[in-house]
C-alpha cells in the first residue's frame, strides 16, 4: 500500500506562481510512475503531468511551458511547479502514483487562482 500526502495549495492571483509537493511512502518508489492530475467543479479529473521511471515528462497541453514537475526518488518526493497561473488552473490538485495497473490516489489539494 501507497499513501501520498499533498501540501503547497492555496490562493495565488492570475500570474503568480505556487509549488505543489508530495510525499509518498514505501520503498518502491524508484519504480513507480508518479504524477499529477487536477479537478475543476463540475469537470472530469485530467492529467497535468506525468513522469514515468526512467524520469520522461508528459503534459498536458494547457500547462506546458508553464507547469514543471520534478521527482526526488531519494526523497519518495514528487513536485509540481506552477508558474504564470491562470484562472482556469483553479481545481483540486491530486497526486497520483502507478504501478503495474495499480493506482494510488492522495487526498487532494486545492489551488484557487483569483485577484
Amino acid at each position: 500500500q501507497v499513501q501520498l500526502v499533498e501540501s503547497g495549495g492555496g490562493l495565488v492571483q492570475p500570474g503568480g506562481s505556487r509549488r505543489l509537493s508530495c510525499v509518498a511512502t514505501g520503498s518502491r518508489f524508484s519504480v513507480y510512475a508518479t504524477g499529477w492530475y487536477r479537478q475543476a467543479p463540475g469537470k472530469q479529473r485530467e492529467l497535468v503531468a506525468l513522469i514515468n521511471s526512467f524520469g520522461k515528462v508528459n503534459y498536458a497541453d494547457s500547462v506546458k511551458g508553464r507547469f514543471t514537475s520534478s521527482r526526488d526518488n531519494a526523497e519518495n518526493a514528487v513536485y509540481l511547479q506552477m508558474n504564470n497561473l491562470k484562472v482556469e488552473d483553479t481545481a483540486v490538485y491530486y497526486c497520483n502514483a502507478q504501478f503495474l495497473g495499480q493506482n494510488w490516489w492522495g487526498q487532494g489539494t486545492q489551488v484557487t487562482v483569483s485577484s
